[in-house]
Order: C-alpha cells, then sequence, then structure tokens
C-alpha cells in the first residue's frame, strides 16, 4: 500500500513540475524558475512521509500545532516547511522555531512577534506579506484592492525591515475563487505590479518572490510571475485525510 501511494503521488508531483516547466518555457524567460510547494494542511505522516519518497522536499501547513506535531513525529529527517496559513499571536513562537519560510505576515505585530520569537543565533526568518487584492472581507491580508492602500503596505514593510531577526523577501495573496483560472489573472498582476511598486519606491527593498496560485489556477499565477506556487489536491490529493485509516 504505502509503495502504491509513493507511486502516485510521484506520478502527480512529476506532472505539476512538467506543466510548470512547459508554462515557463511558454510564457517566462528562460532562467526563471517557479518552486512548487506542496500543502499537506490535513494529511497524515504516513502521506507526508510517502511524498519525501517521491522526491518532495518542501511541504506548506496551515496551523502551526498540527504541524508540529508531524514534524515531531517525523525526527531527525525533516523536510523544509512553509507557514501559508494565518497566524494567530500566541502561535508565533511554534512558526518561528519550526519553519522555514513564513507567507503569511500581515501586522507588524505578528512579524514583530515572530522576531522576538526567533531562536538566538538563528538566520534571520524570511516571511512575505500577505496582500488582500481582491478586497474580499473573508480574506485575510493587508488590503491592496486599491493603489492609494499601497503607501500604507510601504510603511508597514518599513517598519517590518527594522526588525534584525526577520527579513521580507516578497508577498503573498489568495485570489477569489473561480472554476476559470484565468478569472485570477487580474489579482495575480496586481499582486506583481505591488511588488513592483514597492521596489521602486524604495530601492532598498529586493523582493523576489511572489507566491501565488494552487491546483486550481497556478498555471495563471506563472504566467504573472509566481515564483512560488502552492499545491496540495493536485499532488497529494483530496481523499487522503489526516485521521486517514492505516
Amino acid at each position: 500500500m504505502m509503495e502504491g501511494r509513493v507511486e502516485e503521488i510521484r506520478h502527480n508531483y512529476d506532472a505539476v513540475q512538467e506543466q510548470v516547466a512547459d508554462a515557463i518555457l511558454k510564457y517566462r524567460n528562460r532562467g526563471d524558475s517557479v518552486k512548487v510547494i506542496v500543502v499537506s494542511k490535513r494529511k497524515s505522516v504516513e502521506v507526508i512521509s510517502a511524498a519525501m519518497q517521491a522526491g518532495i522536499d518542501t511541504f506548506g501547513e496551515n496551523y502551526p500545532e498540527e504541524a508540529a506535531e508531524k514534524m515531531d513525529q517525523l525526527g531527525p529527517e525533516q523536510p523544509t516547511w512553509h507557514m501559508i496559513g494565518h497566524i494567530q499571536s500566541r502561535k508565533a513562537g511554534i512558526v518561528a522555531a519550526r519553519f522555514g519560510m513564513v507567507h503569511s505576515v500581515d501586522t507588524f505585530r505578528i512579524a514583530e512577534k515572530l522576531d522576538h520569537a526567533r531562536l538566538a543565533g538563528a538566520s534571520p526568518l524570511p516571511i512575505l506579506l500577505e496582500c488582500n487584492v481582491s478586497g474580499e472581507e473573508s480574506k485575510f491580508g493587508l488590503p491592496a484592492q486599491q493603489r492609494n492602500r499601497w503607501p500604507a503596505i510601504l510603511e508597514l514593510a518599513r517598519q517590518v525591515a527594522a526588525l534584525p531577526s526577520v527579513v521580507i523577501v516578497g508577498l503573498m495573496t489568495m485570489p477569489p475563487w473561480s472554476e476559470d483560472p484565468e478569472f485570477a489573472r487580474p489579482y495575480f498582476a496586481k499582486l506583481r505590479q505591488l511588488r513592483d511598486w514597492i521596489q521602486e519606491e524604495d530601492p532598498r527593498f529586493i523582493l523576489p518572490h511572489l507566491s501565488m496560485g494552487t491546483s486550481g489556477d497556478y498555471i495563471a499565477a506563472i504566467k504573472e510571475g509566481a515564483t512560488m506556487v502552492r499545491i496540495g489536491t493536485a499532488i497529494l490529493g483530496s481523499r487522503i485525510q489526516l485521521n486517514e485509516e492505516k
């Protein structure tokens, strides 16, 4: 059963990687790269272990305590972990200590908590500012749907940049859901425009990463400049649950 699961995941992962490579060749510069973050929230340790055997080395989690439990069960052989979900202040310590990158910083308070909780002697924690480019009230993120909101994001970025134990390396967004992947393209484009504007307004910022695109729309995100796509269902499947029977 384990071997079959490994092969299934490897097949899915290879198919996604092939589509990513094709999209880069068709829509981007030849030297561009896009990192696939495999979303493993609500997936069991057995599934993650199978994914690691299939060659996957980077996972995205939404819930710090659930992720920490998986990390402990995996033992010394650890992949790279990205925090992609909303962060509660009281859980910032787990995130700062256990994750290699954070995609979902949307307040100075959270950035400050991560900075204070980062382990002494550790390198600064790479973070992305989560931006709400659609204006949907149901979504987290810094308000970015209108250009007159962008100066406030730049000011926040300057405040965060003064913290010694975190470093801003890009932006993240989640567009409105649609069955049509092309529907998301204007939102992805807006995030790229915001990133470019920040760098033009303050050349001290070097923001190479745009985290955008999921299983249903990652090709559209790549078209608009994504450097990281967050893909769960297309690789690990929707039927493999956290508490599945072994």
